[in-house]
């Protein structure tokens, strides 16, 4: 047996490892403890029956809430209604606290968890006096649903990196607003004033008119009555308005969730990919140590 091996048996390690990474066993007495148990969290955090344990408690509470608005079942559950408010926001509170211990400075990182602390936190403001208002707010915890479910953070995330892009849509759809609403206010603002007698009130009726909203029996056949070609001017608006801004509008957001899907599954293979070069170089260094190790003995 060489001699390296029969160090290996005996726990005695290499002195060229101990030379590569100068950690003392009291070092790891006291880092890793800590750690096994920051990975022990971790590992409940993550587990995906602790994200349905969380989205089951949302959805609970979401028609709890609905529940607190019937007079009857208020005074006959109300404390019961409350004893189970006051739960939910203690496991959601613990639930942060969580993510903050593993994550630590990160947590601040995400988005999402700044999202959830803020709707935790309208719980713990004051609803007496002034602020019975903000009793209504509490119902914005549903709204946390956007952070559990990860389909739903796809569609918030696609919606949200649309908005750069629908810049120009937007800046289109107001020129043509402005233009119409000009060419309005000329042509019909005399006859009928009530719908196009200045441009707030041509931009109002353009915009009933966009989301055909009794635009043709409301508005159009009207002023059809007084000016017969009025139909030239309105059914371009339409088209333009209704179908191909707002179809411009789809396509962008579509578009925008297609990315965000691609660039999930994008960090994803990266993570994969980084996880398995650090092994490899591991592996690598272990081979280097331990064929440095055999030739001292294999040459002895």
């Amino acid at each position: 047996m060489m001699r390296w091996q029969q160090q290996l048996l005996l726990g005695q390690m290499p002195s060229v490892m101990s030379q590569t990474y100068p950690i003392t066993v009291k070092d790891l007495n006291q880092n890793m403890p800590r750690q096994a148990l920051r990975e022990r969290v971790d590992g409940v955090i993550s587990n995906p029956r602790f994200g349905q344990f969380i989205m089951v408690v949302i959805i609970i509470n979401a028609i709890t809430l609905g529940l607190e608005t019937n007079k009857g079942i208020q005074s006959y559950a109300g404390n019961w209604l409350y004893l189970f408010d006051k739960i939910v926001v203690a496991i959601f509170t613990v639930e942060l606290a969580l993510k903050l211990y593993v994550q630590r400075g990160n947590f601040f990182k995400s988005g999402w968890n700044i999202f959830d602390t803020v709707i935790v936190s309208v719980a713990y403001l004051p609803v007496g006096g002034g602020f019975a208002v903000l009793r209504a707010l509490r119902i914005l915890r549903v709204l946390r649903l956007l952070s559990v479910v990860p389909r739903m953070r796809q569609v918030v995330g696609g919606l949200i990196s649309a908005i750069p892009a629908m810049g120009s849509v937007i800046l289109l759809l107001m020129l043509t607003f402005y233009i119409a609403s000009v060419m309005t206010t000329k042509l019909f603002g005399d006859a009928f004033p009530q719908w196009f007698g200045s441009i707030g009130a041509s931009l109002y009726s353009l915009f009933q008119i966009m989301t055909l909203e009794s635009w043709s029996m409301g508005i159009v056949r009207p002023v059809m009555e007084v000016y017969p070609l009025a139909w030239l001017f309105f059914v371009p608006f339409v088209l333009v308005a209704s179908f191909i801004v707002l179809n411009l509008f789809i396509a962008i957001i579509v578009n925008s969730m297609h990315e965000e899907q691609d660039e999930e599954s994008q960090k994803e293979r990266d993570t994969i990919l980084i996880e398995v070069r650090a092994m490899r170089e591991q592996l690598s260094k272990f081979q280097d140590e331990i064929s440095k190790s055999r030739g001292p003995s294999g040459s002895s």
